[in-house]
């Protein structure tokens, strides 16, 4: 099944992603600047991409992942890992991008930033209950199956 997903420009210089190649799971997220950003090392920057969205369905999330070029490189991704956009936000789409590496990164506008995916989201009903079906692992944590 194919979905639409439709993106509003919010300032004339926003780049409209789309995929690279037809394989292409993510599409690139551009910075939208009016000067260029500096970032240095161990600092968070939110970056604007001058885009909004509304998938056409709520069973969705729009996740935000680094480019493997920039993180490789450069020691730049999001700052929470993977940043979620909901199914029903309209604001604009920023990404905080934090430098893991040892040099200065400077953001130019239209620099691609990031990698936006749409996907499926399970919406549970919550119930509470008062005990939990017992498993193999059980309350085995951290390092319970080996290293």
């Amino acid at each position: 099944m194919t979905h639409i997903l439709k993106i509003k420009k919010l300032n004339e210089k926003a780049v409209v992603p789309k995929p690279a190649t037809g394989g292409s799971a993510g599409m690139d997220l551009s910075a939208c600047l009016d000067e260029d950003v500096v970032i240095k090392p161990g600092e968070i920057k939110l970056i604007p991409t001058g885009l909004s969205a509304a998938p056409d369905t709520e069973q969705c999330a729009l996740l935000i992942y680094a480019r493997s070029g920039l993180a490789s490189k450069y020691g730049i991704a999001p700052a929470n890992c993977v940043g979620v956009v909901d199914s029903d936000y309209r604001g604009e789409i920023k990404v905080a991008l934090i430098n893991h590496g040892k040099e200065d990164f400077i953001v130019t506008n239209e620099m691609r930033i990031a990698q936006l995916i749409m996907t499926p989201v399970i919406i549970p009903e919550i119930k509470e209950v008062s005990e939990l079906d017992e498993t193999e692992r059980n309350t085995g944590g951290f390092g319970s199956t080996g290293q």
